[in-house]
């Protein structure tokens, strides 16, 4: 179980943000190898010592990844006092598969889960859902909801399905229209996709508000400082690189200038949406400790040990 000295519910310290300040958090991915797993065991303690508000855990496409992913947020709430948020995805699987993952987070000691639609089956097309699946992320709120009132919920949210030039009097985009249906349905805060201008997040979360969304909305960030990961991390979301930002980082052979102007790019990322009344900050941290703690350094948001 979650221990009393515990950081506070994440809803709860959202709330506090304007007073006490941004909310810092960290998402992992599940290991692949055994060598994997020992590094993202050494990078977890890192991270703790950072005195995040929370570690969310990534469940792979319909739940591949399920028991390791599980064992990363038991390794998260046995090993440190930061609050795991579960990943959960909803799209392969049926109702009592769906009832039995989430009540076994809950055996576990899990208060704080992702509700997530998931991807469709590779070569799955069209993709039909199970008979008695659930097909929309709103669906596995309403569900967390029946299992567990009190379970703390979170939802994606994706700047980049806005067009990078407005249309006058264009219908809302899909991404928020679900999100809205995702708030009715009982969640309470979202986080959202990389994205790599502060300018994405400021009209997305204004887009957001003028479609009655009023849940806060974390900025997702990756740290700037490897190019080849964020050229590769382009091509897995589809949202693109500025090629200023990417010059920038090519420009240094030297590999502790790149770094150093990687730091100091991600800084400026993160101090424009923090001053565009962001209320906290999640690092994509690659399952490495480095360059995320250097960043929350740079900014001076690392509570914990130095």
């Amino acid at each position: 179980m979650i221990a009393d000295s515990s950081p506070a519910p994440i809803p709860a310290r959202l709330a506090a943000a304007p007073e006490q300040g941004p909310t810092v958090s960290f998402e992992l991915f599940p290991p692949r190898s055994a060598a994997g797993e020992a590094s993202l065991w050494a990078a977890i303690a890192r991270l703790a010592e950072a005195a995040p508000d929370f570690i969310s855990v990534t469940y792979g496409a319909s739940g591949s990844s399920r028991d390791t992913s599980r064992a990363v947020v038991r390794h998260v709430l046995e090993h440190t006092q930061v609050r795991p948020v579960a990943h959960l995805t909803c799209i392969a699987s049926e109702r009592s598969e769906l009832r039995t993952i989430a009540e076994g987070f809950l055996a576990d000691g899990v208060r704080d889960v992702l509700a997530l639609r998931g991807d469709p089956p590779a070569g799955a097309e069209p993709w039909v859902p199970p008979v008695d699946g659930l097909s929309r992320a709103s669906e596995l709120v309403a569900f967390l909801r029946e299992i567990d009132p009190a379970v703390a919920i979170g939802v994606a949210a994706t700047p980049s399905c806005l067009p990078a030039v407005p249309e006058p009097d264009a219908p809302l985009c899909g991404d928020l229209l679900a999100l809205r249906a995702k708030q009715d349905a009982g969640a309470q805060y979202a986080i959202t996709q990389v994205f790599f201008e502060a300018d994405s997040y400021r009209r997305y979360v204004a887009a957001a508000r003028a479609a009655g969304v009023d849940l806060p909305i974390i900025p997702g960030i990756v740290p700037l400082e490897d190019p080849a990961r964020l050229r590769r991390l382009q091509e897995i979301s589809g949202v693109p690189v500025p090629g200023a930002l990417l010059d920038r980082l090519d420009s240094e052979t030297d590999e502790q200038r790149r770094r150093a102007a990687g730091l100091e790019l991600g800084a400026e990322l993160v101090s424009e949406v923090l001053e565009a009344g962001a209320p906290g900050l999640h690092l994509y941290t690659f399952n490495q400790s480095r360059a995320s703690i250097a960043l929350l350094d740079r900014l001076g948001l690392r509570s914990g040990a130095a």
